[in-house]
């Protein structure tokens, strides 16, 4: 693990793969018996922090290379410019929005006033922040929802707190993601909402989305060969796996993927 990475921090699916793979070439070297690897890697798909990553493959001469990086999304935030760069100052783009049997929309690459107010009677708006400026490091979101709907659409890192009022109605709290980064700008989100609600999500850009779909099939990919290389190095070394243990080595990982599609279809909804 490197000097700055927490052992708090939440590790990722690919975090735990490259753990994974290093529990792989152990055992195909013979460092490990297959019931020490099915501990092991049982213990890695259980694993949430870097902290619990790190000592299963503490005694293993390749843990070094193998321990998870994290993946920080400031460093990503200040490749791409960082959060000053969209703190822009000056005034919004847009002061506010209006849905009165009908709706509106506030996405894509727009400025953040100080303060914006949104009126949805029997309609609705959404306010994506995701690719948006910001005039200051604070803005207020003042929301009134009257038998209709407002959706706020958050980046990860931005602080949020919710001030809102239902009656007969709510305001919805995002996802805590973990604390705010530094730089991030603060959003404020209040009003009222009577028979109606507000709505506030965290997502990543559909840019983002994407980026990590691949990843994801290049992890799939990248899964599949290291078995295939396993199964070959085991084969090479005259050991020969017993047919009930690979059933159950399977079933294992088969269980595992289908734990990650749950996970990341809880996130995604």
């Amino acid at each position: 693990m490197t000097d700055d990475a927490s052992p708090d921090l939440r590790a990722s699916d690919a975090d735990r793969e490259r753990v994974a793979e290093v529990l792989r070439d152990a055992v195909a070297e013979g460092r490990l018996d297959m019931e020490e690897f099915e501990e092991r890697l049982e213990a890695v798909y259980k694993a949430r922090t870097y902290g619990e990553l790190t000592p299963i493959t503490r005694d293993l001469p390749a843990a070094g290379a193998a321990t998870p990086t994290p993946v920080s999304f400031v460093k990503a935030s200040a490749e791409s410019g960082g959060w000053a760069s969209r703190v822009v100052g000056g005034e919004g783009s847009s002061s506010g929005g209006i849905a009165i049997l009908s709706g509106f929309e506030r996405k894509g690459r727009w400025t953040v006033p100080k303060r914006f107010s949104c009126f949805a009677f029997m309609g609705g708006g959404e306010i994506d922040l995701r690719e948006a400026n910001f005039a200051d490091h604070e803005v207020e979101i003042n929301c009134v929802a009257v038998m209709g709907g407002v959706q706020v659409v958050v980046p990860p890192g931005v602080e949020v707190v919710v001030r809102g009022i239902g009656i007969m109605g709510g305001f919805e709290h995002p996802r805590d993601d973990g604390p705010a980064e530094p730089g991030a700008p603060r959003v404020i989100i209040g009003g009222i909402a009577f028979w109606g609600g507000v709505g506030v999500e965290r997502k990543v850009t559909r840019a983002e989305q994407k980026r990590l779909k691949e990843q994801r099939r290049q992890e799939k990919l990248e899964h599949r060969r290291s078995r295939h290389e396993l199964r070959q190095a085991v084969r090479e070394d005259g050991h020969e796996l017993h047919r009930a243990q690979l059933e159950e080595w399977h079933e294992l990982h088969r269980q595992r993927r289908e734990e990650r599609r749950e996970r990341r279809r809880g996130r995604r909804y």
